[in-house]
């Protein structure tokens, strides 16, 4: 695939941004998993990381903006590729806002249901996984267009995952004989958490939108 210099600026752009956002998720990850496990001190310190990540994620979702407006791509597909650096980035901010839930509003998670947790917050900030795998395939030309879009569909089968997970758990909640307003609070951090997962399989649809404007 031949790129002009623009082109490979924001290419190379975009690939930081990608880097920063995985670093964010896994962040997020550990801060989460470090809280449920009683260490809110470092998990106070990991939430703090993450918000740094995630600034550093905006910066550089900036400079991809800019370099569009000097003229890089075609004019058709600006706007499509501002639109997935933009999705990918609410990713960040999905996982931001999960640490935040935990953090300011610390959730009493029993221990029965902490397993369960663990496994949401996993497979869900997990998602990064297969999206930064799509995208690369995409970015630099080294994969077939079919193989790019069979990378994108797998976030797609990642996010049916979580819901499974999602479901399970809601429904754990809601027969166990806690108090009508923890059920209710522990929903709320589970759909925080779900999030994440369902922004990740936004960008992949945007990401395959991207691929296919590229093809015409």
């Amino acid at each position: 695939m031949f790129f002009y210099k623009k082109e490979k600026e924001v290419i190379e752009l975009l690939l930081k941004h990608l880097d920063i956002v995985e670093s964010c998720l896994n962040t997020s990850i550990k801060a989460v998993q470090t809280y449920l496990r009683g260490d809110t001190k470092n998990a106070k310190r990991l939430a703090k990381q993450v918000d740094a990540i995630e600034k550093e994620a905006d910066v550089v979702r900036y400079e991809i903006r800019d370099k569009l407006y000097a003229g890089a791509y075609l004019p058709r597909l600006r706007e499509d590729i501002y639109r997935l650096v933009e999705s990918i980035d609410e990713v960040a901010n999905a996982a931001e806002a999960c640490c935040d839930f935990f953090l300011n509003q610390r959730p009493e998670i029993p221990d029965e249901l902490k397993v369960m947790f663990q496994a949401a917050i996993q497979e869900s900030l997990g998602i990064i996984k297969p999206l930064k795998h799509a995208v690369l395939c995409f970015l630099k030309g080294e994969c077939p267009i079919e193989v790019s879009r069979n990378h994108a569909k797998e976030v797609g089968l990642k996010e049916s995952d979580v819901d499974h997970i999602v479901w399970d758990l809601t429904r754990e909640i809601f027969t166990s004989t806690l108090d009508y307003s923890r059920k209710i609070h522990f929903k709320l951090c589970l759909d925080t958490i779900a999030r994440v997962s369902d922004r990740g399989e936004d960008a992949a649809d945007q990401l395959d939108l991207v691929i296919l404007k590229s093809m015409v």
